[in-house]
């Protein structure tokens, strides 16, 4: 009974009055600061929150500039401006989109595809719509600001590239990094839509290039205005490189190559420094400042010609005849070449198999022909002899010993290791043994035999050199950070620096009859100078063979036999060294010409700066033999040298002397905004500080050179 009772008291009346007068209470407090927050304070609150929205404005770093050895400017930056949209600042992106393409010269599609590729990062991430844009775009975008609060503009510096392909495979282009390269740790600090370097110098030097970014944290309303600045981190430049390229040999070697398929390649063997670097056909580096439409790449990856290809590094091509070169210094190092003497009919048989020499198409012979007489008149029938008496074990040692069938390491990206075939590598690729027959084809440079331009210039080069093979590089070693030295020995590999012993008396046989070979004596004299020390090699290739040619009609000019020529100056321990590929050019006397021309340019031009002082080189006659007289030294090229030099539109006929180095020399920089169109005047050359640099050519030859 006494729980029953508690249960059915009831809560006293006044309690619950008090309860509910509470609660009353708590209500209106909450009401009245509803209230004050909403409707008092609303203007107020509404300026604060408007006004304290900060974005971090990005602000790209310039990349650095790049000069050629004498300091004169080669690849520039100009200001451009760089429209972004930020999706989450569009009121309506969808309806937004036809009206954002109308005022940026865009398709509706190429925006699509945009979004699309950026669909996966935050919408508060700025997705780059146009680089470069006109005037017109800006004040378009500045004048849709409310409609379009989406759309955002950055400063940034764009790269500003020679025009006409100038030098375009060695210095290369900057791209927009891809998809893959995100997932390389060498780009791990990129974001998608970063300009980066996609092929020569730009890629192989991109992390010292490549300028720090720096940013503007600024206060914007809710329409994306700007509203004050908060603060600036300010961008660091990327490190300009100065390259061991000399402007005025890369100018006369491009005019040489002219319209021509193939590649020309200078070197300094002493150092390995790399003085010039064409290849053709070329490209514009300009097209891809901004990113390249996509009609513009489609047509440069479907050229049969392929023009993004570097042949100076990357053509893997028999090298005909130029071969003999390194052939000759196998038979003279192993003792068989001094007595070995043959009499040329225009051809012979070996294994059961005639194989014709290339006089025969002329109809007649070399005779009684030595080791000399086949390098400065390039009998096959010689050459076959000796390749059967080495046979391809030998061969091929002698090759890998200088170079052939590996990588040089020089600093570029993508350079191709040829082939240097051999009883184990053909076993290796095709599980086949070696015919004895094959030997002959590889003994003039055929056969499976391939070399790349800057592996065959370094090999004749180191011979020329006394065995002394540098690794060929385009930027001076002490242009790099020391802690970038050893990335860049492992990133790009090779043979490297080495010395391969040559016997003295060899080193003289062979160099003197490449110094006849550019007499009338040998296969190239129309390319003789006056006055130059001037040795080499021709090489004739074929590209088919003579059978399917000849099926053929033979008349396509793709059918005709590549040009080959690698020339040094002087003809022992040469200063500079010149390889010519004249693709389809039929006939290697034709490269021969073209080298001509470069070593003159460069000849001239070291003349000029050592106040035409007479070159320390011996002379020789027109048969070979040395002279006591010395070199000739000239004010002018003489009338024989002229001709080249208006071919090659260098020649200044009313001053009478060339005009590869004017006191303003320019480069001509491709269409564009601003400074685009412009023509850059490079600086005045320093005589002094030539002779500097000939000091430290000289203590870089020593061994200090880049390895």
């Amino acid at each position: 009974m006494a729980s029953s009772h508690h249960s059915d008291e009831k809560i006293p009346a006044i309690k619950l009055t008090a309860v509910q007068y509470l609660v009353a209470l708590v209500l209106v407090i909450l009401l009245s600061g509803l209230w004050r927050l909403q409707v008092l304070g609303a203007q107020s609150y509404r300026a604060l929150a408007q006004a304290n929205r900060v974005r971090k404005v990005p602000i790209l770093g310039a990349r650095g500039k790049i000069y050629d050895r004498d300091g004169r400017l080669i690849v520039d930056n100009y200001p451009s401006v760089t429209c972004f949209l930020v999706p989450e600042q569009a009121h309506d992106l969808k309806a937004d989109l036809p009206l954002i393409a109308r005022g940026l010269h865009l398709d509706v599609e190429q925006l699509q595809n945009t979004l699309y590729h950026f669909r996966h990062q935050p919408k508060y991430q700025p997705i780059p719509l146009k680089e470069d844009i006109t005037p017109d775009e800006l004040a378009f975008i500045a004048a849709h600001g409310n409609e379009l609060p989406e759309l955002e503009t950055i400063d940034e510096q764009r790269r500003l590239y020679p025009s006409n392909g100038f030098a375009a495979h060695l210095i290369g282009y900057v791209g927009e990094v891809s998809e893959e390269m995100l997932d390389d740790p060498r780009y791990a600090f990129y974001q998608p839509g970063d300009m980066v370097g996609r092929s020569g110098i730009e890629e192989a030097y991109d992390p010292i290039l490549r300028g720090q970014d720096g940013s503007r944290d600024v206060i914007v309303d809710s329409h994306g205005r700007e509203l004050g600045v908060l603060g600036t981190e300010p961008t660091v430049p990327g490190t300009p490189l100065k390259l061991t390229i000399d402007l005025d040999v890369q100018e006369a070697a491009e005019k040489a190559l002219g319209p021509r398929s193939g590649a020309i390649v200078a070197i300094d063997p002493r150092t390995g420094e790399v003085l010039a670097m064409v290849s053709h056909p070329t490209f514009d580096p300009n097209d891809f400042a901004t990113r390249i439409h996509r009609d513009a790449w489609n047509k440069l990856i479907t050229d049969p010609d392929h023009p993004l290809l570097n042949k100076a590094i990357q053509a893997q091509l028999a090298p005909g005849s130029t071969f003999k070169i390194i052939e000759a210094i196998a038979g003279l190092q192993e003792g068989i070449a001094q007595a070995l003497t043959v009499d040329c009919h225009g051809g012979a048989t070996f294994y059961g198999r005639y194989f014709k020499c290339w006089i025969s198409a002329r109809h007649q012979s070399h005779g009684i022909t030595d080791i000399s007489k086949g390098i400065y008149q390039s009998c096959d029938v010689y050459f076959y002899t000796l390749a059967e008496k080495l046979g391809i074990g030998k061969i091929a040692e002698w090759a890998h010993k200088f170079g052939l069938g590996e990588k040089t390491g020089i600093d570029l990206p993508n350079e191709a290791a040829g082939i240097m075939p051999s009883e184990d590598w053909k076993m290796r690729n095709y599980h086949q043994k070696w015919f004895a027959g094959e030997t002959i084809s590889v003994g003039i440079g055929q056969g499976a035999t391939a070399v790349t331009p800057i592996q065959l210039v370094r090999a004749i080069a180191g011979i020329a050199s006394g065995g002394v093979l540098k690794r060929p590089h385009v930027v001076f070693p002490d242009e790099i950070p020391p802690a970038y030295r050893e990335y860049y020995k492992e990133q790009f590999p090779g043979s490297g620096d080495k010395i391969v012993p040559i016997d003295p008396a060899n080193w003289e046989i062979v160099t003197d009859a490449m110094a006849q070979v550019t007499t009338f004596a040998g296969t190239a004299g129309f390319a003789h100078l006056n006055g130059i020390d001037f040795a080499g090699k021709t090489g004739t290739a074929q590209t088919v063979s003579n059978e399917y040619k000849k099926n053929a009609g033979g008349g396509s000019v793709k059918l005709r036999d590549n040009a080959w020529f690698v020339g040094v100056s002087p003809r022992r321990n040469p200063e500079i060294a010149v390889v010519v590929l004249w693709e389809n050019g039929a006939e290697g006397y034709l490269s021969a010409r073209l080298a001509a021309q470069v070593i003159e340019a460069y000849v001239d031009k070291q003349r000029r700066m050592d106040n035409n002082l007479h070159l320390p080189t011996e002379n020789r006659t027109a048969n070979g033999a040395a002279s006591s007289a010395p070199i000739a030294t000239r004010a002018q090229p003489e009338k024989s040298a002229q001709k080249p030099l208006e071919m090659a539109g260098l020649w200044n006929a009313a001053a009478g002397s060339p005009s590869l180095y004017p006191g303003a020399h320019e480069i001509p920089y491709g269409p564009g905004t601003v400074l685009r169109g412009a023509r850059f005047p490079l600086p005045a050359f320093d005589a002094s500080s030539m002779r500097q640099r000939k000091t430290r050519r000289k203590a870089a030859a020593s061994g200090s050179g880049m390895r």
